[in-house]
């Protein structure tokens, strides 16, 4: 039951825009994180919702897609997400917030794939700029950009070839597939 969460939590970069994501279903998906563990229980998380057209064209703005696909300029207008959340890290309560933002981030995406949801997590984030248009403190450092929604495409995970290429990619159906280490090759001292 946990492992098909997981493995039906993928990143997703194509939402089925008609499904809209209202402010209780990101405050529910925060809800969570708030609840995980944290470093010496400083809780130095913040986070800004993001659900109406205007802010989430604001932050989609900030965002670069899918490094990999070269290609692809990132979703089309009805591809986009419908609502992001944004991972802040307080630096009044702590200069560094370690790993708490990876465990809250998968929190969040484990949430969303039991509710139907998808989402992707970005590091790749136009900072000055998000920071400018949503009035962000300086004191809140920008960590991560979570983008929500229904997903509308279908992502396969494969065991990485005799290439040794762990590099997404698109078929020509336009499937998303996501080679995967093998376990053998990722266990050490056997």
């Amino acid at each position: 039951m946990f492992r098909d969460l997981v493995l039906t939590n993928r990143s997703y970069r194509r939402f089925a825009q008609t499904e809209s994501i209202d402010e209780n279903t990101l405050r529910s998906l925060v809800d969570l994180a708030r609840q995980t563990p944290s470093a010496a229980n400083l809780q130095p998380l913040k986070y800004i919702l993001s659900w109406t057209p205007q802010r989430n064209a604001t932050v989609f703005s900030t965002l670069s897609w899918a490094g990999y696909l070269t290609e692809w300029g990132g979703p089309t207008e009805d591809e986009r997400p419908s609502g992001y959340i944004v991972l802040l890290g307080d630096t009044l309560i702590c200069p560094s917030v370690g790993c708490d933002q990876g465990i809250a981030a998968q929190t969040i995406l484990l949430g969303a794939a039991e509710l139907g949801l998808g989402g992707c997590i970005f590091g790749s984030i136009d900072r000055d700029k998000l920071r400018e248009e949503l009035c962000i403190d300086e004191h809140l450092e920008i960590l991560l950009v979570i983008a929500l929604g229904k997903p509308a495409e279908k992502v396969v995970l494969e065991q990485v070839g005799d290439e040794g290429s762990i590099k997404y990619y698109r078929d020509s159906e336009g499937v998303h597939h996501v080679p995967k280490r093998k376990l053998d090759d990722i266990i050490l001292q056997r």
